[in-house]
C-alpha cells in the first residue's frame, strides 16, 4: 500500500518572508545592482554625500527619480521644484501598485504594513511579483513580497555604495550605460509577459511612436509616446474584441 501523504502544514509569516529573501537573489538583484552602481557613481560626481546617496536609494526607490535629484541639486534648483518633479516622476509607479493590489490581499493588513507594499514597488519588484506571487499561498504573500522587496532594496543600496566608491575608476560613459540596464529589462519584460493584444501593441506603439516623437524635439515625447500610444493600444484591443464578440 502507498505511505499517506503527510499532512499540509502552512508555513509561518517569518518563513515566507526568507522565502521572498531567497527569491530576490536572482537576475533582476543582478540588473539592479549593476544600475545602482552607476547611479552611486554619478552621486560622487556631482559631489552628494554618501550618507545622502544612501538614503536617497533608501526612500525614493527609482533610479529615474534618483537622477533627476542628483541633476536638481548639480543645477542648483529649489528643493520645492525637485520634491514636485521628483513626485510626478515617481507617479508612473501607480499603475504597477494598483496592478499588484489583488495579488497581496492587504485587506486585513495594517495600514503601515500596506504603505511598506506600496513603497517597495519599483520596475524590477513589480515584474518578479507578477511572476511569482501567483505561485504563493495567499496567506503568505505579503511576507513574502517584502522579502523580495528587502533583498532588492539592499542590493540597490549596497551597489549605490559600491558605485559611489568606484567612481572616478570607472569610465563616465560605462557607468551611464549601466543605467540603461534596468528599462532594458523592463522593456524585454513586458515582452515576455505580454498577454492580451493591446499589451503588445502598447509596447509596439509606444517603441515606435517614441522615436517618430522624439522628432518634434520639445521635450514631450515621453508624453506623446506613453500617453498617444497607450491610448491608441487600447482603442484598437477594444475595437477587436468588439468585433469578435459581434
Amino acid at each position: 500500500m502507498n505511505a499517506p501523504n503527510p499532512p499540509y502544514v502552512p508555513l509561518s509569516q517569518a518563513a515566507w518572508y526568507r522565502r521572498g529573501l531567497r527569491a530576490s537573489a536572482a537576475l533582476p538583484a543582478v540588473i539592479l545592482a549593476a544600475t545602482f552602481i552607476g547611479i552611486g557613481s554619478v552621486c560622487a560626481d556631482y559631489g552628494m554625500p554618501l550618507a545622502w546617496a544612501l538614503l536617497a536609494t533608501l526612500l525614493i526607490w527609482a533610479g529615474p527619480a534618483h537622477l533627476i535629484l542628483v541633476g536638481g541639486l548639480g543645477s542648483g534648483a529649489s528643493w520645492v521644484a525637485l520634491a514636485l518633479t521628483v513626485g510626478l516622476s515617481s507617479v508612473r509607479l501607480l499603475p504597477m501598485v494598483v496592478s499588484l493590489l489583488p495579488y497581496l490581499r492587504l485587506k486585513d493588513r495594517h495600514p503601515l504594513i500596506a504603505a511598506l507594499c506600496a513603497h517597495m514597488v519599483a520596475i524590477s519588484i513589480w515584474v518578479e511579483g507578477l511572476r511569482l506571487l501567483p505561485q504563493v499561498d495567499a496567506e503568505g504573500r505579503v511576507p513574502f513580497f517584502l522579502g523580495l522587496g528587502t533583498g532588492l532594496l539592499a542590493s540597490a543600496v549596497g551597489s549605490t555604495a559600491v558605485g559611489y566608491g568606484l567612481a572616478g575608476i570607472i569610465p563616465n560613459a560605462f557607468a551611464a550605460g549601466l543605467l540603461f540596464l534596468t528599462p532594458i529589462f523592463f522593456l524585454l519584460s513586458l515582452f515576455t509577459t505580454a498577454r492580451m493584444l493591446s499589451d503588445r501593441l502598447a509596447i509596439g506603439i509606444g517603441f515606435f511612436g517614441l522615436l517618430l516623437a522624439s522628432l518634434a524635439g520639445d521635450g514631450l515625447e515621453l508624453l506623446y509616446a506613453g500617453l498617444g500610444g497607450g491610448t491608441l493600444a487600447y482603442a484598437l484591443g477594444r475595437i477587436r474584441r468588439a468585433r469578435a464578440v459581434s
